[in-house]
Formats: structure tokens, sequence, C-alpha cells
């Protein structure tokens, strides 16, 4: 049985439930509008800050890890201490993925599907959720936080008939090194989180699609053009949110923006992919400390007051040749992507210009990406996810019933 804090939870997100009810009332209702009248979910940085569950047992492994196939399961277990709406069941799974050097490690996440209701034939279709960046720590994953990072909105998808797979990212609940913000790491565990899955809840279906958000809608569009080398057919396609920029245009416009908190994460994540790589060498002393806390802490907790750029990185930091690399690597619109693409942004978000949006969506149709690019306008990243909800799920039922997508490539 759930546990009475699923009461607690409503409350304290009460806006959230509300807007995702309202969105789905005209939605069931067939009620057209420009866009959902919904408003926007809460910040990320208050969703995170949900009560945390304690890191058990059940995220260690051997050292070494024992071999096995990418995506194969290594243990699950049921769940009931998440809160979340009691027609959702949860199940923890750990599992193989690869790293960026071919490195097997373990992997967590969550499967969140309908509770108690008959699986329709073929199985629960498939969501596999890109969370956004939480931090590096391993206490920062969102399957060790009680709302799963974002429980009233993977929720909405539950009762709406669909399996959810939230994949922690390597490193995250896990010992092993995160891999920060680097597309390709995450789309491994992400397409390995699926094969995983569907070991630990035989009710899963086949199809799936993948949808992120944030810094998560990287690892989406990552997802999508390393399917044109695995080439499941079972792959529908991707959704990305809030965010359309490469890893390089997003920390240009950081820094920019006399915005430097996110310098130190790129090292260890410059580090991870490259073990070769120094931190000293782009990283000035002043900013050790705060390198060192990543494993220590989540971002949400951190209160080392900001230290400007200067104070962070060696001057020439961008020219250096390992984060050069782990730039291009992240680079969007170099593969073609093998499903259709719905990316989703807020015209108002601070965040990245509309310059280097239009960019990047001109790069994916050059590539000959089947892409559809909604602009919402007045909306920033926070609140888009919640206003455009409602054509998420249309274009996530046009997939599994196989319509066409749109696209609105030059």
């Amino acid at each position: 049985t759930r546990r009475s804090s699923d009461l607690q939870f409503w409350n304290r997100l009460h806006s959230v439930a509300m807007a995702i009810a309202i969105a789905l009332s005209l939605f069931a209702m067939g009620i057209t509008c420009a866009q959902s009248q919904a408003p926007a979910p809460s910040r990320r940085s208050d969703l995170l800050r949900a009560s945390a569950l304690p890191l058990t047992k059940f995220y260690d492994t051997p050292d070494p890890l024992p071999a096995g196939k990418p995506g194969e399961l290594i243990r699950s277990q049921p769940f009931d201490e998440y809160e979340l709406p009691l027609s959702v069941s949860a199940v923890r799974i750990l599992y193989h993925s690869r790293s960026a050097s071919a490195e097997d490690l373990a992997v967590s996440g969550v499967v969140l599907y309908p509770y108690g209701k008959r699986p329709p034939a073929g199985g629960w279709p498939v969501i596999a959720w890109a969370h956004a960046a939480t931090g590096i720590a391993r206490q920062c994953a969102p399957s060790l936080m009680r709302n799963v990072g974002h429980g009233p909105f993977l929720s909405m998808y539950v009762n709406l008939g669909y399996a959810v797979v939230a994949t922690d990212y390597a490193g995250l609940g896990t010992k092993f090194r995160n891999a920060f913000l680097d597309g390709p790491s995450n789309a491994s565990d992400l397409i390995n989180s699926v094969l995983a899955a569907r070991a630990a809840v035989p009710q899963l279906g086949a199809r799936w699609i993948v949808m992120g958000e944030a810094e998560g809608a990287l690892a989406a569009t990552g997802v999508a053009e390393k399917e044109n080398e695995v080439r499941d057919p079972n792959y529908l396609g991707g959704i990305a949110i809030s965010v359309l920029a490469s890893a390089r245009e997003s920390y240009e416009h950081s820094v920019n923006g006399s915005s430097s908190a996110m310098l130190p994460s790129l090292a260890y994540g410059v580090k991870t992919v490259y073990p070769q790589f120094q931190v000293t060498d782009i990283l000035t002393e002043k900013a050790l400390p705060l390198y060192n806390q990543l494993e220590q802490t989540c971002s949400q907790e951190r209160t080392t007051p900001e230290l400007s750029l200067a104070e962070i990185v060696k001057p020439g930091w961008e020219t250096n040749p390992f984060v050069r690399k782990y730039f291009d690597r992240n680079e969007i619109g170099q593969t073609r992507a093998y499903s259709p693409i719905f990316v989703i942004t807020g015209d108002a978000d601070p965040a990245i210009p509309p310059t280097t949006r239009a960019q990047a969506f001109a790069r994916m149709c050059k590539q000959g990406d089947r892409v559809q690019w909604e602009r919402y306008p007045g909306l920033d990243s926070g609140r888009v996810i919640g206003e455009s909800v409602r054509d998420q799920i249309g274009w996530i039922e046009a997939r599994f019933a196989g319509r066409a997508s749109p696209t609105n490539c030059p």
C-alpha cells in the first residue's frame, strides 16, 4: 500500500497537479485552442528540493563489475515509497550500459507503469525520460527523489496508458563517474534503460519514444542520432523540450552572460569522457574546491558564492584540445536522426538566444532530419513543458498510431 505521504505530496505540488489536470481535461474534451492554457510546473530547482530517499545497497555493485551486455538487467526492485499517485506502480532497475570509452558500467533508474490495469495488446507503449541536470553526486539521482524529479508530469503519462522508463544516467545513484551533459553517454544510458526495463517489467511493449527536458533534450537528440547506427525499428522518435542547442552553445552563452557556475561541472564531464584530461589545465586553484565539492552535494544544495569567470577558469580554457573534442561530440546535427524529432521551446527563454536555437534547427534540417520545431511566445524554459502538454500528447499518440510526422524544415 502507498504511504499517507501521497496526500502531503499533492498538497505541496497542488498547482502542478491542477495544471496537468486542466491540460488533460482540455485534450479529452476536444477543446481546440492555440496552446494549452495550463499554468507552468514549478521550477526545476523547486522540484529537486523534494525530500531525498536514502542511498541503499540496491545501487551498489561489485568492483570490478561482472561483465554484462548493454541493457542487461542486473537487478530490479518494486518500490512503493515514491510520492506518486496510487495509479502508478514503480520498479527500480539496475542495468549494464557503456561509457564513452566503451567501459562496462552500472546505471540505475526507475520504471513507472499503470497499477492494476491490463496492458494493451503488445504491452504498454514506452516513453524513455531524459531528465535535466540535477548534479553529479550519487545522491542526485532522480530515482532517489521522492517525486522522481518530475512526479506529476511523468504520472500524467502513466495515467494516459504509457510506461515511463526514467534512467538516472551513469554515476547518479551508482558508483561510476557521471558524464555531465555528454549527450552520447546519456543517450547510451537511455537506450539501454529501455532494454533493461522490459526485462524487469514484462508488461512493457517493444515500441518506444524518448523525451527530454532542458539538459535532457541534448540526450534525447543524442538518442535520435545514435539510433541511426542502432536502427531499432521499434524506436519511433523523440521530443526535445526547452533546449535546442549544443553543449558548446550552452556554455558559451552562460559564460557570456556572466554565469560561470557550470564550468567546474564541465571540467568534470570532460574528465569522465577523456580520463587523460587534467582539470588544472583549465580550472584555477580557487575553483578546485568547487570541483571537489561536486561529488559530495547536489547542485541545488550548494551554498558557495559564485565566483567570477576569471576566478574559475584560466585564459584560453575553451581552446583546450579535450574541451574542444568534448564540444565537438556534443554538436547537434552532426549525424542524421533515425526517426522524427519534435522540438519545443519558449521564445522568452533567457538561457539560449533565439538565433542559437535557429542555427541548431537549421543544422538538423540540413542534415536531413524530419524535425518539427514549435515555439511558444512569452514562455521560458520553466513554463513551456507544462504549457505544451497538449501538443506533446498529440505528437506521441501520432507516433504510436503510425501516422506520418509533420516537419517545418524549409
